[in-house]
């Protein structure tokens, strides 16, 4: 497919054939359309300005309006009324933002905050008790540990005492049994002694007298 100009007379107006080839036959079919001047020397612009041929960008041209469902015949009066309409979407979205900022958004933050606080105060509150309360606890517990242990204190004063107590009278029975030992043998030497043994008997007798004394 390409263009190829006619221009039959000098009038305003230039004709461009449009010459559609099928590729199965080799028949070229040619149809013609007529564009101004101003719309010829367009389509060379751009043709230029994008390194396009005419056929490929009159193609792409009409792709484009095609695949964009732009009506030619509603072209936008002005880029600079496009844009401001653009603008105008723009401050309308950020409008509707800040709008749902101030009514919607700030006071669920607020109330988020003022749960979070509450929670925190909460919190602090249930931790001084509960430090409150181990104190008073650990207070009581080492009021009754000392009790125990002045009570366990004086039971083993008293332990020790009759400890004592016991260990002088084991002292005493031991010097006693070893007293009653030395007078068992006293006694056995004398009743061994004769008739002629009579100093051995008196010293005997002084002995177990001083032994009994003692």
């Amino acid at each position: 497919m390409y263009f190829a100009y006619n221009q039959p007379n000098e009038c305003c107006f230039l004709y461009k054939k449009l010459i559609i080839m099928d590729k199965t036959s080799n028949i070229s079919t040619l149809t013609t359309i007529g564009i101004d001047r101003q719309t010829g020397n367009l389509i060379d612009k751009l043709c230029k300005r994008y390194s396009l041929k005419k056929g490929e960008i009159v193609r792409l041209a009409f792709v484009y309006i095609d695949k964009a469902c732009i009506n030619p015949s509603e072209a936008p009066e002005s880029v600079k009324s496009e844009l401001a309409k653009i603008n105008k979407r723009q401050d309308d979205i950020i409008r509707f933002i800040r709008h749902y900022e101030e009514e919607q958004l700030n006071p669920m933050i607020r109330t988020a905050n003022s749960i979070t606080v509450r929670f925190d105060s909460i919190g602090k509150t249930l931790e001084t008790l509960i430090l409150s309360q181990l104190e008073s606890s650990q207070a009581k517990q080492t009021a009754v540990l000392q009790k125990v242990s002045e009570q366990f204190g004086k039971h083993a004063d008293v332990i020790n005492q009759q400890g004592k107590q016991l260990s002088a009278l084991y002292q005493i029975h031991q010097r006693d049994y070893k007293k009653l030992l030395q007078l068992i043998q006293l006694y056995s030497e004398l009743s061994a002694c004769g008739v002629m043994d009579s100093k051995r008997k008196e010293n005997l007798k002084a002995e177990i007298s001083n032994l009994i004394n003692t």
